[in-house]
């Protein structure tokens, strides 16, 4: 899998997981899932993701 492929499917998680903690546990979590979207947004404009940067220092191809 490719690094691109890894984010999208690491930021669907993490919007997943934050979503059913927000219903289920406490609001709070919705401002995880607000982190998530706007990190996101920000990176389509500046090309870079600090997970990106993460995966890569784990060994991932990009």
């Amino acid at each position: 899998m490719t690094v691109d492929r890894y984010l999208r499917m690491i930021a669907g998680f993490f919007v997943m997981l934050s979503v059913a903690l927000g219903v289920y546990h406490d609001p709070r979590w919705f401002y995880f899932t607000a982190f998530v979207g706007l990190n996101l947004f920000q990176s389509a404009f500046t090309n870079w993701c600090p997970m990106i940067t993460f995966l890569r220092k784990l060994g991932v191809k990009g």
